[in-house]
């Protein structure tokens, strides 16, 4: 279950919550304003049903990082940098990684898994970067998860690997919560957005290793306050580094590839 929204289906049996409790307080009154036999199931929402479902969450998401520790070992004895690409839907990730294997495929050879609710459309054309490309469909997930990650990599060809992408799920929100084993963290931001979009979303930006500023080639039509949306980064995000970027003009395009080149060689160098 996430713990934000709730939206992972939860295994038959694994997990089960009633407002009640009775397990954990049978001696306190249980006031009712109507009448019911006790062999249903219902919630209502109580103290203890908040703390069951934290306790839950808490237990999901350290599961989750055990997982992604795993993963980060693995990338590791592969030698295999590995990105976490996020952003809202629409943000322009899929043309991002299009145009960045494109750029590199004569100097790394590179990988892709995608995520998404359904359909396989962003694969098929990340595929025409020449990248190996594998599709994760979630459902009604809103995310990624380790576990997710590993049981893609038993279905890929890593040998010779230098560079993972991996794109996330469009989601500003859940996301955030979930290590994947990536060695670095990517928040797309695009000028159509509105400049205050750190601000909205502070978790994801507080989490980013770097955050890029993409479709910069319509920064004047959409009349992109560049200055605000900088500084509203910066004061969210002051670990980050900042990119600006175009996927469709290539501007910014050879800074960006020359970070994941030195970041993969600090990766390897540790």
């Amino acid at each position: 279950m996430c713990q934000d929204c709730g939206c992972s289906d939860i295994p038959e049996g694994m997990v089960k919550i009633h407002a009640h409790a009775h397990s954990l307080d049978r001696d306190h009154p249980h006031p009712h304003d109507h009448e019911h036999p006790h062999d249903h199931h219902h919630e209502h929402i109580t103290l203890d049903s908040d703390r069951r479902t934290i306790a839950i969450s808490q237990s999901i998401l350290s599961q989750n990082d055990r997982l992604a520790e795993r993963n980060r070992g693995y990338f590791m004895a592969k030698g295999i940098s590995v990105l976490n690409v996020l952003s809202s839907p629409g943000a322009g990730k899929t043309a991002l990684l299009e145009r960045t294997m494109s750029e590199l495929r004569d100097r790394l050879k590179s990988a892709i898994i995608v995520g998404d609710l359904a359909t396989d459309n962003d694969a098929q054309r990340l595929r025409r970067s020449g990248a190996e490309v594998i599709q994760i469909t979630t459902g009604s997930v809103c995310h990624l998860e380790a576990e997710m990650i590993a049981k893609a990599l038993q279905q890929m060809h890593l040998d010779g690997v230098q560079l993972l992408a991996i794109e996330n799920v469009g989601n500003l929100v859940c996301p955030a919560a979930y290590d994947l084993g990536e060695n670095l963290r990517v928040v797309v931001f695009s000028v159509t957005e509105g400049e205050d979009k750190p601000l909205k979303y502070p978790v994801m930006f507080k989490t980013a290793d770097i955050v890029l500023i993409s479709k910069i080639d319509l920064a004047e039509v959409v009349e992109f306050n560049r200055d605000l949306a900088l500084h509203n980064i910066h004061q969210i995000a002051p670990q980050a580094k900042i990119l600006e970027v175009s996927a469709k003009t290539g501007l910014g395009m050879q800074d960006w590839c020359q970070f994941i080149e030195q970041s993969l060689q600090k990766s390897l160098a540790v």
